[in-house]
Formats: C-alpha cells, sequence, structure tokens
C-alpha cells in the first residue's frame, strides 16, 4: 500500500487532432486508490493523443499523483519539482514542450501553495477533480497556471471514459475499482476527510458496468477500494439500499470473474451481511485488512476510532466464525501522543491475540490541520523507534508462521506476470501472498492447483499439484 509506482499503459490513438507523438509520465505515491486514479487520468489523457511512457526524459507531460499519509509528503514533493523544474528549463531552451502536473492527496492541501513554491508548475488538481484534467492542460497551454482543488458538484466517473478491452488486457488479469472515496470517521491522527473529503459510494450500476468491462478486458480478479470502502452504500436493482455485502453478491455473478477482494475497511462498518459474503462468496478471497491501529482504550478513544479492544476482538472472532481460513491484515501506529508503556503492551497484547497474516505499522507524525497535531504530551523519538522495532518483531515473527503454515497445502493459484526465472511465473495465494511456481505450459491467467513447498523472504514457493484443492 505505500509502495510509489510509475504507472504504465499501452498507447491510444489520439481522437482530437490524429496526432500520437506526445507523452505522459506518472508518477504515482501511495495507495491503490492512487494507482486506480492515475489509470483514470492515463485513459481521460489519451483521448489527447498522450502515450503513457515509462521514460521520464521522453515525456512531454510529467504528472506527479501525489500522496499526504506518510511523513513530509508534501517536502518530498517539492523535492521532486525542484528535479522536474531543471527538466523544463532545459526543454525550453530547446524549444520543446514540457509540462508538469501536480495531482492527488498533496495537490488538494497544498493547492495555490504548490505554484507560488514551484513555479515551473502548470496544472494542480485534486483527487475530485481529476476528470478535469483534459481540459486543465489545455488552459494552461494557452498560459494560465491552473489550481483545480474545489469539490466537484458533478460524478466524476460519469466524464471518465472506461478503457477499451484491448487496454485493460494490456494492464494485467487483475483490477483496482475505486467504489467509495472520503472518510467521515475523522481519526484524530488522519488527513484523509480534508483532502479526500467526505463519503461519497458510487452508483451499483456504474460499478457493475465497470467490473464488467474489466472483466470482459481479461481481468480475472478485481479489488474494490474505498478510503472506508466498507462504508459503501447504493440504490440496487430492487430500489433498496444495498451495502457492500449486497454489492459482493451481485458482482460475484459476474461471468468470469474469478476472484473479489476488498480495502481498505474500518471496524465500525462490519456489518452481518458482509460477514455473510465471506461465509457465502466463493470469489470472495479470506483475506481482511482491518486497521486496529492500537490495543489501547484510551488511545482508540484519543485517536477517535470509535471501538474498544474488546469490540474488535469479538468482530474478529466472528468473522472468523464465519470463514476459519481468513487471514488478517492490519495497520498500528505506536507513538501517539500520551501512549504510555503500558499503553503499548495493551498493544504487543491485542495482537498476540489476533494473530496477524500481515500488517502495516508506522510511528505517529503528526499532520498538520489534524487535531492530532495539536496534542500535548508527545512521545520522544527514540521510545516510538523502540516501540515500533519490538511490534514489527512480533508482526514479522506471526507473518513468517502464518507463511509456513502454508506449506503443504494446495491452493488455487491465479498467475498473474512472469518470473525472474525462465518458465517461472508469479500468482497470489487466496491470502495475497506472492507465490512462484514452474509453469512453462501455462499462461497468465489461468487458475490452477499448486502445493506450497517452501517459504521465501517474502513470498511462497509451490509445485502444480493435479489434486482438488
Amino acid at each position: 500500500m505505500t509502495q510509489d509506482s510509475a504507472l504504465l499503459q499501452a498507447p491510444e490513438t489520439d481522437l482530437r487532432d490524429g496526432s500520437n507523438n506526445r507523452k505522459v509520465f506518472i508518477k504515482t505515491y501511495g495507495c491503490q486508490m492512487n494507482v486506480y486514479d492515475s489509470t483514470r487520468m492515463s485513459d481521460a489523457l489519451a483521448r489527447d493523443g498522450y502515450e503513457p511512457t515509462e521514460n521520464m526524459e521522453e515525456a512531454d507531460l510529467v504528472l506527479l499523483n501525489t500522496c499526504h499519509i506518510r511523513e513530509k509528503a508534501a517536502e518530498k514533493v517539492y523535492s521532486a519539482l525542484g528535479r522536474l523544474r531543471d527538466m523544463k528549463q532545459e526543454r525550453n531552451r530547446e524549444g520543446r514542450e514540457f509540462m508538469i502536473g501536480v495531482a492527488g492527496c498533496v495537490a488538494q492541501a497544498e493547492g495555490e501553495e504548490i505554484l507560488r513554491r514551484a513555479p515551473a508548475v502548470d496544472v494542480v488538481i485534486g483527487p475530485q477533480t481529476y476528470h478535469r484534467l483534459p481540459e486543465a492542460l489545455r488552459k494552461a497551454k494557452e498560459g494560465q497556471r491552473i489550481v483545480d482543488t474545489e469539490y466537484a458538484l458533478e460524478d466524476k466517473f460519469e466524464h471518465l471514459p472506461i478503457a477499451e478491452s484491448k487496454k485493460i488486457r494490456s494492464r494485467g488479469v487483475t483490477s483496482f475499482l475505486t467504489v467509495q472515496e472520503g472518510c467521515d470517521k475523522f481519526c484524530t491522527f488522519c488527513v484523509v476527510p480534508y483532502t479526500r473529503g467526505s463519503e461519497v459510494s458510487r452508483p451499483v450500476s456504474q460499478i457493475v458496468e465497470e467490473a464488467q468491462k474489466l472483466v470482459e478486458g481479461g481481468v480475472r480478479e478485481i479489488t474494490l477500494l474505498g478510503q472506508n470502502v466498507n462504508a459503501w452504500h447504493g440504490v440496487g436493482a430492487n430500489g433498496q439500499e444495498w451495502t457492500l455485502g449486497d454489492l459482493l453478491y451481485r458482482l460475484a455473478e459476474i461471468p468470469g470473474l474469478a476472484r473479489l477482494r476488498y480495502t481498505t475497511s474500518h471496524p465500525r462498518d462490519m456489518d452481518d451481511r458482509l460477514i455473510e459474503a465471506h461465509r457465502d462468496l466463493r470469489a470472495l478471497m479470506p483475506y481482511l485488512h482491518l486497521p486496529v491501529q492500537a490495543g489501547s482504550d484510551r488511545i482508540l478513544k484519543a485517536m477517535n476510532r470509535r471501538h474498544m479492544a474488546a469490540e474488535y476482538l469479538t468482530l474478529v472472532e466472528r468473522i472468523r466464525t464465519a470463514r476459519a481460513d481468513i487471514a488478517l491484515s492490519g495497520d498500528f501506529i505506536v507513538g501517539f501522543p500520551g501512549e504510555t508503556d503500558q499503553d503499548f503492551e495493551d498493544t504487543l497484547r491485542l495482537v498476540e491475540e489476533v494473530r496477524y497474516a500481515q500488517a502495516f505499522s508506522f510511528k505517529y507524525s503528526t499532520r498538520p490541520g489534524t487535531p492530532g497535531a495539536e496534542l500535548k504530551d508527545q512521545v520522544p523519538e527514540e521510545i516510538k523507534a523502540e516501540r515500533l522495532q519490538r511490534l514489527q518483531a512480533l508482526l514479522l515473527k506471526q507473518q513468517q508462521e502464518f507463511a509456513e503454515s502454508c506449506v503443504g497445502k494446495t491452493i488455487e493459484l491465479l498467475l498473474e506476470k512472469p518470473g525472474r526465472m525462465p518458465g517461472q511465473l508469479i500468482g497470489r495465494s487466496p491470502w495475497l501472498q506472492s507465490v512462484n511456481v514452474d509453469a512453462k505450459e501455462l499462461q497468465i491467467g489461468d487458475i490452477i492447483n499448486v502445493r506450497i513447498t517452501g517459504t521465501g523472504t517474502n513470498s511462497l514457493f509451490a509445485e502444480i499439484a493435479e489434486a482438488e484443492v
């Protein structure tokens, strides 16, 4: 969830002016939703003749799709913009076009400040208005410097093109699909409500149409995305309000869609229907990212998480009763203001009880504009570092134990991409682990039975199995 990636797509013919020689380099920071957003922006730019490139040096447009979650996120963007400024000056001397755009959550948070601090930037566009990116670029070419971070009244998804099957196929057999944006929880450490806005759910019909297009393009697995994805709700074909569980049941009916996942969830929105979906749907993978952040009720209250540790543990028990083989992932913040040694020990106790297959853990760092930034009793950095080291050692131990428990099991594996070795293919287990298998006679997109034979640092190894799963 935290890795940076340059998003690449296949070329698409310009539908406007017949040219097809402008290139765009999109650097995507942060979460899966940003990866999805970059994909949709690339599709919109294709209409104006922009081909994607993996080489920034040959790009006519560089777009930074930014994330505001990590520490010093804005400063990292300004550092990247300094390097791009030098590139722009060189291009100007050569008489060549070179435009710079900043999108995403840092764009939303910084707005006009980006234009002030980075005069080389042509366009600043927020996550709710990126459907207007092509128009913003046209205005920038006329000499304007554009900031568009107002929350759009119109539904951006209605204005964004869905890629044709050929382009979808070039992107692989798995895909993200955003169904919900924003958050109304207002955790005191989090900037999401300020950069992504309040919770908004896409309509059922719009989601189903996009999912069907993805499957027609060869996608076998779809991961539904949302800042608070299990808060999704919409009106279904029966005129009644649906929840995420209802949506999953509907998507599971799409012929050819073999696998479903979703992320990220809030414990407060994990309702009975969603738990039943984990029990009933073969397509819904037995993996759940369910952040808790801390195991101390006092710290959870200070974080405004709206649940207690015991409530979280009871929820985990209910989920595991419905789906015994489910693997849990979580998020943890250590060193939140006021966290004592006892509070931290409570977190370790919760981790011991839940036993996570994967987890993400971080030292608390202040986010300007959030309530947590104003709290007193900030924890010293050296204490945060020591606690994080202890927590990560425990989480790594649990991750390794879960991986080792998979050895000898026969599972279904979706083959996603070539491996490093000749004839090797890589897929994801139902529990989201990377699995390497020698599969010379098989193709990407196949779903096969494999037997797990060993574990690596961050992956599993397997051999093709004949036995039924």
